[in-house]
């Protein structure tokens, strides 16, 4: 785990409920926390964050910085909360971050820089580039279940993924619910009665996965055997089968990409999907030692 949780601020209300879930989670796992605010200027004024809600005042960026600090250290105790501007581009500044960060937690959507996430760009590329786990927080969670759910696949990426549930789950004291969901493939429900040969053959396939999954997941609980570790093996598309999952949960973790994904995709249909539709805070997690693409 590396030293600090980075938490993007940008005076908006998402980005205040990721400074709170940023800090309550350094608090829990014992890092430091960063804030930080990206502050694109305007031309004729340097110090004030441009506007983009019609009818909305400027605000200082020093101003939002500090009240983030402020909120985050009213949140914590023996917590190192830190701060600093960043120029430049919002992506970019925050990629940057991701390098020496354990994690990154962003709003779902803000103002500024911020404009459009999860629907947009910005979101999307900070979640899909980043080097290690990106948060991606809607609002304050107003019920607690107690319940970390981890999307898994068997790659690399969901193994790093479920390493970083683990850690959540271990620090929370909450359950661990494994989520591994199957879609059969299409052909087998259209091209009847050309399929039926194969129906046997892709049950048999199914089961195999579920067996081998079931193992993975019997294995960590050898590992962690203070943690209570559920699991699931659905037959369902997994978007689904997560944001089903997700609406009795505290956070969803999942890789950004899987098996069947293109090489060169830096979020998968999985996680995008997820990001789109779970309500619940959602960790996109990438493995640190992989070397950033360029956004």
């Amino acid at each position: 785990m590396k030293g600090h949780v980075v938490a993007a601020a940008d005076g908006s209300a998402p980005a205040t409920a990721a400074v709170e879930w940023a800090a309550v989670d350094a608090q829990r796992r014992g890092t430091a926390l960063r804030v930080v605010h990206v502050c694109e200027p305007r031309v004729h004024d340097a110090n004030v964050c441009e506007p983009r809600v019609h009818g909305e005042s400027g605000a200082s960026c020093a101003d939002i910085l500090e009240a983030a600090i402020r909120q985050a250290r009213e949140l914590t105790r023996d917590v190192e909360v830190s701060g600093d501007l960043l120029g430049g581009d919002v992506v970019r500044a925050l990629l940057a971050e991701s390098h020496s960060a354990d994690s990154v937690v962003l709003g779902s959507r803000g103002r500024g820089g911020f404009a459009g996430m999860l629907l947009g760009s910005v979101g999307l590329a900070v979640a899909g580039h980043a080097t290690g786990p990106v948060v991606i927080v809607r609002a304050p969670t107003p019920l607690w279940y107690d319940r970390v759910v981890a999307g898994y696949d068997g790659s690399e990426h969901a193994e790093v993924a479920l390493d970083y549930a683990v850690e959540q789950a271990r620090a929370r004291g909450s359950q661990l619910h494994v989520v591994y969901a199957w879609q059969l493939p299409l052909f087998s429900a259209y091209a009847a009665p050309y399929a039926v040969p194969y129906d046997g053959l892709l049950e048999d396939l199914m089961a195999e996965q579920f067996h081998r999954v079931a193992e993975r997941i019997a294995g960590r609980r050898e590992r962690d055997p203070g943690l209570v570790i559920t699991d699931e093996q659905v037959c369902a598309h997994p978007i689904t089968a997560l944001v089903e999952a997700g609406r009795t949960a505290d956070l969803v973790v999942v890789g950004s990409r899987g098996l069947g994904g293109l090489a060169s995709a830096v979020l998968g249909s999985v996680s995008h999907g997820v990001l789109h539709h779970v309500t619940c805070p959602v960790a996109v997690v990438r493995p640190h030692v992989e070397e950033l693409p360029e956004p």
